[in-house]
């Protein structure tokens, strides 16, 4: 559902919004693909890579490529291989429900292959469960660049004009790289593209609507095909709402960094009243101040990769992700470990080859100027004295490393969805560290009564397998088209990991 992100590259499902006015897209139809091939299913195959485990869990998983153009504006122009992947429905079967992966970066094509766990058994019996990997992902073209490059990527804490100028010419440099390594695809990995795939997907299949399930960076997916094509939505689940409606750069840092630092707040206050958490009876903040500040020294130990040393920033990004599941045993067992911890010595070798880019779609469906390092700088007080424990939110790289690239083809803008014949379902968390619950309200708001928000009482990011009353909501609109109640509430469930 979400990337794993590497120190090179931004994590995906952190990113948000930023106001360049408005867009209005046609919310009629427009006519198909001029010619959509059936797809030609065989088995999956092991890859390089898979464990014996993968290999058992791909049993029963077949995959197919659709050919679709690289630039849909010139649909009779280049064609490249969409990775598509499925798991057929066992009895009684509805249709094709279609995944969208988050990130960016996510691989739907594994969601099908070893991560079907994602989905209940009663969603495995009623639909034949197709995902596929989003131009510029893993098998559909993905975006290469030199790894060596990458690893060269600015801190997104810049310190100066100095700095901030450096920060823009390495991008300009690194995504000239990128489109010499990846071909023209490069230039037309935003999610209006893949909107047209995922249309092409569905005609592909031979179904006459979409039955679509999209996760975190896959709900703007979902929404904005909604918006494009209302008439071919069958129905549609939007989990970890991703709004893409308009907002200041500032706007988008206070709300993502807002978020995290709701959720970390959730883990101090369990913390204090948990005897399983390792940091019981201790001052969390404190101790996690003194980490950050460690850290800015070289001190302290990549939580990944113990031999070498972290940054604020990335120490800061290991804590977000742990937030997720929520994992608040192993993030107290982490923090004091960490404490604990000596200087690492180590330093990590420089890559060669290629490395995937698997953040570079995101600097193509939103705009976040900054003008320079004052307006940054200023930015950044803000978020010291705002979110203290999170004043280095991951979306912080998601804004630096966008700085002066070309103009987004994908502005970010209010959805316009009209003439649905059901609701669209969105579902949040409370607490969710990287797509806030203000996002999911938003989002509703915009959709009106083309949308129903389900929420979720509890923490985390996703909801649909964290809490049977979610997932059983989630399965009888998606089977039945039985849409909940305006209002309707999941109570929380006390996280485990």
């Amino acid at each position: 559902m979400l990337l794993k992100p590497s120190r090179t590259i931004a994590c995906a499902a952190i990113l948000g919004v930023a106001s360049t006015g408005a867009v209005v897209v046609p919310a009629t139809a427009e006519p198909p693909p001029a010619v959509v091939r059936a797809l030609q299913w065989k088995d999956c195959l092991p890859e390089p890579g898979d464990t014996e485990e993968d290999k058992e869990l791909i049993r029963g998983s077949q995959c197919a490529t659709l050919q679709v153009p690289v630039d849909w504006n010139d649909p009779a122009g280049p064609t490249f291989a969409l990775a598509v992947a499925r798991r057929t429905a066992k009895k009684a079967r509805v249709g094709s429900l279609i995944f969208g992966p988050g990130g960016p970066g996510d691989s739907g094509v594994d969601r099908i292959r070893t991560g079907m766990s994602r989905f209940s058994a009663d969603l495995q019996n009623r639909f034949d469960i197709v995902s596929f990997d989003p131009r510029g992902i893993a098998r559909s073209n993905p975006v290469k660049c030199s790894a060596a490059l990458l690893a060269q990527r600015p801190s997104p804490i810049i310190g100066s004009q100095v700095e901030f100028d450096q920060t823009i010419a390495y991008n300009r440099k690194l995504a000239e790289d990128c489109r010499a390594n990846t071909g023209p695809v490069y230039d037309h990995i935003d999610t209006l593209q893949t909107v047209q795939d995922l249309n092409a997907i569905r005609i592909a299949l031979g179904e006459s609507q979409l039955t679509f399930h999209g996760s975190s960076y896959g709900t703007l997916l979902g929404a904005q095909y909604a918006e494009r094509y209302p008439k071919n939505v069958r129905a549609m689940v939007l989990e970890s709402v991703f709004d893409h409606g308009t907002a200041t750069t500032r706007q988008f840092l206070d709300a993502e960094a807002g978020t995290a630092q709701d959720s970390f707040d959730e883990f101090v206050k369990w913390c204090a009243s948990a005897t399983t958490c390792a940091l019981h009876g201790r001052d969390v903040h404190a101790l996690w101040a003194d980490l950050l500040t460690r850290a800015g020294r070289g001190e302290v130990p990549d939580p990944q990769r113990p031999q070498y040393p972290t940054t604020p920033f990335f120490l800061s990004y290991a804590v977000f992700r742990l937030l997720y599941a929520p994992q608040w045993v192993r993030l107290g067992d982490v923090l004091q470990q960490l404490d604990a911890s000596t200087p690492p010595t180590g330093q990590p070798p420089v890559p060669s080859g290629l490395q995937a880019n698997t953040f570079a779609p995101f600097c193509r469906d939103f705009s976040l100027p900054v003008r320079d390092y004052r307006e940054f700088a200023g930015y950044l007080k803000r978020l010291a004295r705002n979110t203290p424990d999170f004043k280095y939110p991951g979306q912080l790289l998601a804004v630096t490393s966008c700085l002066g690239l070309r103009p987004v083809p994908n502005p970010q803008r209010n959805l316009a969805v009209r003439h649905l014949t059901t609701p669209i379902l969105l579902s949040n968390a409370i607490h969710d560290p990287a797509t806030g619950y203000n996002w999911a309200t938003d989002v509703a708001r915009q959709l009106g009564r083309n949308g129903v928000l389900l929420t979720y009482q509890g923490w985390g990011h996703g909801s649909y397998n964290k809490s049977p009353c979610v997932q059983a909501t989630i399965d009888k609109y998606l089977v039945s088209l039985q849409v909940p109640p305006r209002g309707t509430s999941c109570p929380a469930v006390q996280p485990t990991g």
